[in-house]
């Protein structure tokens, strides 16, 4: 069932994050451009300090998963694009996440330097909290150890209680309703491949649309709710399509 709503999960929450990022555009080129890129400068910024926590988050359980792993490689791409020279960029935001991902004492200090970065900016909280509660729910269910990270996190930034746990019912509620809604038949067309296609030449397929079709954390600042929920629906229809196929394949 996990695996069955993890791109329609990755919609869910990129939909909240844009809401947040309509408001404001921190994050792109113009604002980057006099950015020196270093180790240091990188773990230290903003961004830097949330790759850290995503960390965390992702390995609370004991480990990253294939589907943690595809999203956080999104991440990646997303975030060391508004940077200047993005592959040196995506490889110490690479190098960061790998540490911190086999530390477990600092995560409280990491959250209060990002508090004081983003100044307890409620937009950005919920951008950043949003982003870390849709991860836990990837592999289909939250950990006792996700769970309490996440809130340790949410306390260092002073995220408001209450909306944590209307973001977090939310995911819960959707994973109790999420069901596919399209015929197998569908779900080849929806690809754009043919029944007769190997398992490899359809996950290419399916990868190719992720990537085309997800909301980008970055691109998206500034621009409306119609373009989110579009994005949010495509993203479902594909992870739908994909899944339904491999289950039939056994």
């Amino acid at each position: 069932m996990g695996n069955l709503i993890v791109l329609a999960i990755l919609g869910a929450v990129f939909y909240y994050i844009y809401k947040s990022y309509s408001k404001y555009e921190s994050y792109s080129q113009e604002a980057f451009k006099n950015f020196s890129i270093s180790y240091e400068a990188l773990k230290n910024s903003e961004l830097g300090l949330f790759v850290a926590l995503v960390a965390k988050v992702a390995k609370a359980d004991g480990k990253v998963d294939a589907l943690e792993a595809q999203l956080v490689g999104i991440m990646f791409d997303d975030i060391s694009a508004v940077f200047p020279e993005p592959q040196k960029t995506k490889e110490i935001l690479k190098r960061i996440f790998e540490e911190e991902k086999q530390i477990s004492h600092n995560t409280e200090e990491i959250a209060y330097k990002l508090a004081n970065a983003i100044k307890r900016d409620s937009a950005k909280q919920q951008q950043f909290m949003g982003f870390l509660i849709q991860l836990s729910f990837v592999d289909g269910e939250v950990s006792q150890s996700e769970e309490e990270i996440l809130q340790t996190i949410a306390q260092a930034l002073e995220f408001d209680p209450n909306l944590y746990h209307k973001i977090f019912d939310q995911f819960e509620d959707m994973m109790a309703n999420m069901t596919p809604k399209n015929s197998i038949d569908d779900a080849y067309k929806i690809l754009g491949v043919s029944p007769n296609d190997d398992l490899k030449t359809i996950k290419k397929a399916y990868r190719k649309l992720v990537r085309e079709y997800h909301p980008d954390i970055i691109k998206s600042q500034g621009k409306g709710e119609a373009y989110m929920k579009e994005a949010t629906q495509k993203t479902q229809e594909i992870n739908q399509a994909y899944e339904m196929i491999k289950k039939a394949r056994g």
